[in-house]
C-alpha cells in the first residue's frame, strides 16, 4: 500500500472503511472515547503522539517519521529565527534611545549573528 500522509481525515477514512465504531476504536486502542474524538474531529494536533500511535495501530497503520531537512538546515532555519528575535531586542531598545539602525545595518547584524550562532556552541543554539 502507497503511504499517505498522516492525519485526522486519514484515520477517520480507514475507520469507516473498516466499519469500526468510535466506541469499539476507544477500546481497541486503549485511547479514551474523548480523545478519539477529539483527534478525529480536531485534528492529530490535539492530541498526544503517543494517543496518535495507538489509535492508528489500532486501525492497522503504522505511523513514520520522515526526515524533512538536513541537521545543518534545521540548524541554520534556528539560527535565523533567533538571530531575527535579537535583532528585533536591538532595534526596540535602539529606537527607545532614538538611535534606530538602518535596514542593511540591521541585515548585516543578522548575517553575523546567525554566523555567530552556527558557529559556536550548539546548546546556545537551542537554548531559549
Amino acid at each position: 500500500m502507497a503511504p499517505q500522509n498522516l492525519s485526522a481525515q486519514s484515520l477517520e477514512r480507514r475507520r469507516k472503511r473498516l466499519g469500526m465504531s468510535r466506541t469499539a476504536l476507544a477500546r481497541r486502542s486503549g485511547v479514551s472515547l474523548p480523545t478519539v474524538n477529539r483527534m478525529l474531529n480536531d485534528g492529530i494536533g490535539n492530541v498526544t503522539f503517543s494517543n496518535v500511535w495507538a489509535v492508528a495501530a489500532a486501525l492497522g497503520m503504522e505511523v513514520t517519521v520522515v526526515t524533512t531537512c538536513s541537521s545543518l538546515q534545521l540548524q541554520e532555519q534556528e539560527a535565523r529565527a533567533k538571530a531575527k528575535k535579537i535583532m528585533e531586542l536591538v532595534q526596540g531598545t535602539s529606537a527607545l534611545e532614538t538611535q534606530a539602525v538602518d535596514g542593511p545595518t540591521v541585515q548585516e547584524m543578522t548575517k553575523k549573528t546567525v554566523y555567530e550562532l552556527m558557529s559556536g556552541s550548539k546548546q546556545r543554539l537551542w537554548s531559549t
